[in-house]
């Protein structure tokens, strides 16, 4: 929900801890239930009111990863001969601990989680 009250704008900024902005299709990153909760309108969580989430212990090459991962994960939820993403063998681990924080597992439904 915007600060006047209307409905929930249909894009969210994602800001890294330094300070990289990436605009993302909430309907994509609702697979992450840590972002979902945030952004629950009955939520009291700043980030329901203002469409912008903080992530201070994601820096920004991680959270460009995550955000192209939503977009991907977005674009072909429905389809089931999708190819892996290529990630850089230097991102895994903290890719890992990002999805890890973000709620993002390998027992995740994606067709549960289509928009």
């Amino acid at each position: 929900m915007d600060l006047s009250g209307s409905e929930p704008s249909k894009y969210i900024t994602l800001i890294s801890s330094d300070g990289f902005e990436f605009v993302v299709l909430r309907h994509a990153a609702f697979i992450s239930p840590a972002i979902k909760k945030m952004l629950d309108p009955k939520s009291q969580f700043a980030e329901a009111k203002n469409a912008r989430c903080n992530f201070e212990e994601i820096n920004g090459i991680v959270l460009e990863k995550v955000v192209e991962y939503f977009n991907y994960w977005y674009k072909n939820r429905t389809r089931s001969d999708v190819a892996d993403m290529d990630v850089p063998v230097e991102l895994c681990l903290e890719l890992l601990m990002a999805a890890d924080y973000l709620g993002l597992d390998s027992k995740i439904d994606p067709k549960r989680h289509a928009a």
